[in-house]
């Protein structure tokens, strides 16, 4: 795991979108497309403000969440509408969305296929909650072992625990291990603190261990 503490979170959100830029900039040089996961929640906003505005061939590049909650696109806890509020404007307007919701559950199949056409994922951002959760990888979820499986499919159907939040759809760890650049996005000294409890455990107890190892974390207070 690489660390990279910023003074304030408006320096790295603009650090990484410049970052992530040079990436995909690097990836279609090189490949006739790039695929770029993203979280939704709040946290990654202005740095989706910043990249949205970057100068590459957008029209290659694939986008996609890396969970989603089971609510209609433009509801207001919808990863989706936040993608598209916040990243898909501007220049970034013309890449390609990969929805993840399913009009049925009889359409997954569909989902899987398509998603298998984008692996492995090129670029890979992640957040990470205080329980050390990431994607909708939650630590006592009743999915999560088989998720975590390198068996797993490419996307699962997760719910959370406690009753106040989501049914959820989550990329699951073979994809997210399978990543060829990951970045994990936190603030806070509430989620420092728990990313140091996460390299000692194992992705049962704390799934965003599931990434560490490859990753780089961008931390500001």
């Amino acid at each position: 795991m690489q660390l990279e503490t910023y003074p304030d979170a408006e320096m790295m959100m603009m650090d990484l979108a410049n970052r992530i830029a040079g990436e995909l900039n690097t990836c279609l040089f090189e490949h006739p497309w790039a695929s770029l996961a993203v979280p939704g929640g709040s946290t990654p906003g202005p740095m989706f403000d910043a990249l949205s505005a970057a100068d590459l061939d957008w029209s290659r590049v694939h986008v996609l969440l890396t969970d989603e909650r089971r609510v209609p696109p433009d509801h207001p806890r919808s990863n989706e509408r936040l993608v598209r509020e916040r990243l898909l404007t501007g220049r970034a307007s013309a890449a390609e969305f990969i929805r993840l919701v399913p009009e049925s559950d009889d359409d997954l199949p569909a989902i899987h296929e398509r998603l298998g056409k984008e692996l492995p994922i090129s670029i890979l951002l992640l957040g990470m909650g205080a329980d050390m959760h990431t994607a909708s990888l939650f630590p006592g979820a009743p999915e999560l072992e088989v998720a975590l499986s390198s068996k797993a499919p490419p996307l699962m159907a997760v719910t959370p625990p406690g009753d106040d939040l989501e049914p959820r759809l989550s990329l699951t760890a073979p994809v997210l291990k399978g990543a060829m650049t990951t970045h994990v996005l936190i603030t806070g000294d509430e989620k420092r603190a728990s990313l140091e409890r996460a390299r000692k455990l194992s992705p049962k107890d704390a799934p965003i261990a599931t990434v560490l190892g490859d990753a780089t974390v961008h931390w500001a207070p």
